[in-house]
């Protein structure tokens, strides 16, 4: 201490270094204050591990959050026959992971009941048009049935549960129902080329569908995937695959997956196989091209050589009787 005092009393003969020294020495213990303030605000070295709320009633997760010091949100609810109204299906963050006390846990919930919406009246609009306004008011295709019409992709009637919808009607169903539309076809004949679809959620790629005039074939998933994650689910392979031409109305299947390599690996393999389907399709339309100009150029030819061989009839004498 008492060399301690010496050297202040030295540095105070030269009062600008003294100074600057007692700045230094403010501005250190106030840093090292709002440290100590910020770590007991903030609880920075206290941890609690998120408890799994999955399959618990909503009032027992409010519970256990409150003896683990966290907050829950409910942040969206799905209908899942399976389970009771009031079920959390999925929670973030997940069970098991440790967070700061004071922590908000979002929750996804089992609805106590189906929300209904009701079905807006799409007859009259294109197929496109048709979709939007369904996948916009919560609802889906089930099924497009083509029918022999003046114009191609225009939606003639819908249906909702076998039931026609028509304007005025005000029909309710349950969110997420699939509509039936009967779409016209000039000539009772259309084609399409199939969309690729791989890669993508089963959500977009049911709308990748309907836009290109297809239906939904059979839907696989892997053994992993269940109703909670299927969201996170994408589309790995498709049948038939992407560039063919096809009927419209035409059926295409596909799997999902939740592996991330996989999906990659078989992404880019139908990418190649895409490319290789529509080279192969430009390859057989120049034929088809080369072959029609080789049997045009044959009948105009064949035209000539009959004007050039042609010969004046005889005019026939009178027969003396």
């Amino acid at each position: 201490m008492d060399k301690l005092k010496e050297i202040f009393i030295r540095l105070k003969q030269y009062p600008l270094v003294y100074h600057l020294l007692l700045i230094l020495l403010s501005i250190l213990a106030l840093a090292l204050l709002c440290h100590f303030l910020m770590q007991i605000g903030t609880r920075h070295s206290a941890r609690c591990t998120v408890p799994d709320f999955s399959g618990v009633h909503i009032n027992e997760a409010l519970k256990m959050a409150r003896r683990s010091d966290l907050d829950i949100r409910i942040n969206d609810s799905l209908f899942v026959p399976a389970y009771d109204g009031g079920i959390v299906l999925d929670q973030l963050p997940e069970g098991g992971v440790e967070v700061k006390p004071g922590r908000t846990v979002y929750v996804t919930i089992n609805s106590f009941q189906e929300k209904m919406v009701p079905v807006p009246f799409v007859a009259g609009y294109s197929l496109r048009q048709a979709k939007n306004m369904l996948e916009t008011a919560g609802l889906q295709i089930e099924k497009l049935v083509y029918e022999p019409d003046l114009a191609t992709n225009y939606v003639l009637a819908e249906y909702c549960k076998n039931k026609p919808v028509l304007e005025g009607s005000h029909i309710m169903t349950e969110f997420g129902t699939g509509i039936t539309l009967h779409v016209g076809m000039h000539g009772g004949v259309g084609y399409t080329i199939v969309p690729m679809v791989v890669g993508l959620s089963l959500k977009d790629a049911k709308s990748r569908l309907w836009e290109a005039g297809l239906n939904v074939g059979r839907i696989e998933f892997e053994e992993d995937i269940n109703l909670l994650n299927q969201k996170n689910a994408r589309v790995y392979a498709q049948t038939p695959e992407a560039r063919r031409g096809v009927a419209l109305g035409s059926k295409v299947g596909f799997r999902l997956t939740l592996d991330a390599k996989k999906l990659h690996r078989e992404k880019n393999l139908a990418e190649q196989r895409a490319n290789a389907i529509e080279e192969q399709e430009r390859q057989l339309d120049e034929q088809r091209r080369d072959s029609l100009q080789q049997l045009m150029g044959e009948l105009s030819s064949f035209e000539v050589t009959i004007d050039s061989t042609a010969v004046a009839r005889p005019e026939l004498e009178p027969i003396e009787e």
